[in-house]
């Protein structure tokens, strides 16, 4: 990769999204000069391992960032909101995994796959967008720059890891509780800052963050305004329903596509399985479509059960699934990372 080497910090590392940050990194030999993990204080002290050597934690303060480079942030939403803006006034390119400044219409909001231009425009920040929307407009770029795009109905099967450690840990304590014969007390999902709590285990809830005065929820309005924004165009009608099931990683989605002119299934096919990013899993002959199971740890983003609507000749209907710790958050931050880097030395 580059010559040059780099200061990086990672906020959040002890997160889920920050060790799988800190992976790829190592993965991808990506250009360190100086590492710095930063977490919340009671994080701080730890150790964590990067390329065989011990890292200690610690805590992120806005004085953390002087002589940083670049800093990949998956902490919360708040604290992106706190500390980007010192991070960008000493100088930092800022990454931000977080719905804090996603919308800011001078932040750009990035899949490398789709807009990828976008990253040369930021003021210093630049948006990573929420899991469940990039595996969607990954799949869908290829179509709309052929045929256009009108409507998009997307029903989403969402992963417990996308609420946290917290549910995972909650779905297998459920899952083995049930399994044993026992009552089992939900505490965490949908969603930890709401009072009445759901069982996930061997059910589905059909409630991601918080409802809003439409009836939507804020996970389902960042997919419509997000699709939106990334794809340039607001005249894209798009609906959403966003559910959470018993599955720990890979999000799943249900999408329904209005094109706006005619295709052949043909070059639908031979779009998708070209696409960057997209892996095309679809041969119902031998019950070949994208799964979770497949799909976690992969980069990609995989897409099946691609067929016409039976009613509206120009409807596609497909499924899509992608890890949503990788594609869905850490990789999309490292992607970015690495064409900015690629383009400074350009």
């Amino acid at each position: 990769m580059s010559q040059k080497r780099w200061n990086v910090a990672v906020v959040g590392a002890t997160g889920a999204v920050g060790e799988q940050i800190l992976r790829l990194l190592a993965e991808r030999e990506f250009p360190i000069a100086q590492l710095k993990v930063l977490s919340s204080a009671r994080s701080a002290g730890k150790t964590l391992q990067f390329n065989n050597e011990t890292v200690t934690v610690e805590e992120a303060q806005p004085e953390s960032f002087h002589g940083v480079d670049i800093a990949l942030f998956s902490a919360g939403g708040d604290v992106s909101r706190e500390l980007i803006p010192h991070a960008i006034q000493a100088g930092t390119l800022c990454i931000d995994n977080t719905n804090a400044f996603r919308m800011d219409p001078n932040t750009p909001l990035v899949v490398p796959e789709v807009n990828g231009q976008e990253i040369f425009n930021h003021k210093g920040c630049i948006a990573n967008p929420n899991c469940s929307t990039i595996q969607m407009v990954v799949a869908l770029k290829p179509l709309y720059d052929r045929f256009g795009i009108s409507k998009i109905i997307v029903s989403t099967y969402q992963a417990v890891s996308g609420a946290g450690a917290r549910a995972i840990e909650e779905l297998n304590r459920q899952t083995a509780g049930i399994i044993a014969g026992d009552l089992v007390t939900p505490d965490i999902l949908p969603s930890a800052g709401l009072p009445v709590k759901h069982q996930i285990a061997f059910n589905v809830i059909p409630q991601i963050d918080k409802f809003q005065d439409n009836g939507f929820t804020l996970e389902e309005l960042k997919m419509i305004k997000e699709t939106q924004k990334i794809m340039g165009d607001p005249s894209i009608k798009v609906t959403s329903t966003c559910v959470r099931v018993p599955v720990v990683y890979g999000h799943s989605e249900s999408i329904y596509v209005e094109l706006k002119s005619d295709f052949e299934m043909e070059d639908v096919r031979e779009l998708l399985a070209n696409a960057p990013g997209v892996v095309l899993v679809d041969d119902p002959a031998t019950q070949q479509y994208p799964m979770p199971v497949h799909a976690t740890g992969k980069n990609d983003t995989f897409v099946g059960r691609v067929r016409r609507d039976l009613y509206e000749p120009r409807g596609l209907n497909m499924w899509v699934v992608s890890d949503n710790l990788l594609k869905g958050a850490a990789w999309n931050a490292v992607q970015i990372a690495e064409q900015w880097i690629a383009k400074q030395e350009g």
